[in-house]
């Protein structure tokens, strides 16, 4: 009991101490304040975000729905299709609403990039890449605003290691004139 005490008051003495000079306060419960530190990444989700463009068309009128990547810096995901059949592509499934049909979606050709953990060049999208989706709507479709459903599948990786692959959800805006 002595021993625990005495640990104890040795702890509390060496915080007390660790922080005398320094006017700042202490935060222990997480990382160091410094801003300028990047954020942890878990995630795929947490370095693609994807901004889907609203869509407008006439009823029997076709046009193009566009999901945006945004990549953060430093980061790339897998084109579609992938370099290699073990790669993880980036893919995009639509959902569906009566009176719209959405055709095959559109990707971006990938840049050429060599990594230290690949014998080959792998094409890849950093950045922003756009992904489009033909949209037709019935010609007897109902004029108004719809939403449709999207599944975007990315697996964010870095110039040393992979993350885990997410399925980020979003709709698209369709407005119907």
């Amino acid at each position: 009991m002595l021993i625990k005490s005495w640990l104890f008051a040795l702890c509390c003495v060496a915080l007390v101490f660790s922080s005398c000079g320094n006017n700042r306060p202490v935060d222990r419960s997480g990382p160091p304040l410094d801003s300028s530190s990047p954020p942890e990444v878990k995630s795929s989700a947490d370095v693609v975000k994807i901004q889907p463009a609203t869509v407008s068309l006439a009823g029997g009128g076709n046009a193009q729905g566009t999901v945006t990547l945004a990549i953060s810096s430093g980061f790339h995901v897998n084109a579609n299709p992938a370099t290699f059949p073990y790669l993880i592509p980036t893919e995009i499934t639509p959902g569906k609403i009566d009176g719209i049909n959405v055709g095959k979606p559109v990707y971006p050709p990938g840049a050429k990039k060599q990594f230290k953990f690949a014998d080959e060049p792998l094409a890849v999208y950093e950045g922003e890449a756009q992904i489009k989706l033909p949209v037709r709507a019935d010609k007897n479709i109902a004029k108004g605003t719809l939403s449709l459903p999207v599944d975007v599948r990315v697996q964010a990786c870095d110039h040393e290691q992979c993350f885990p692959p997410v399925q980020l959800k979003t709709t698209i805006s369709i407005e119907v004139k």
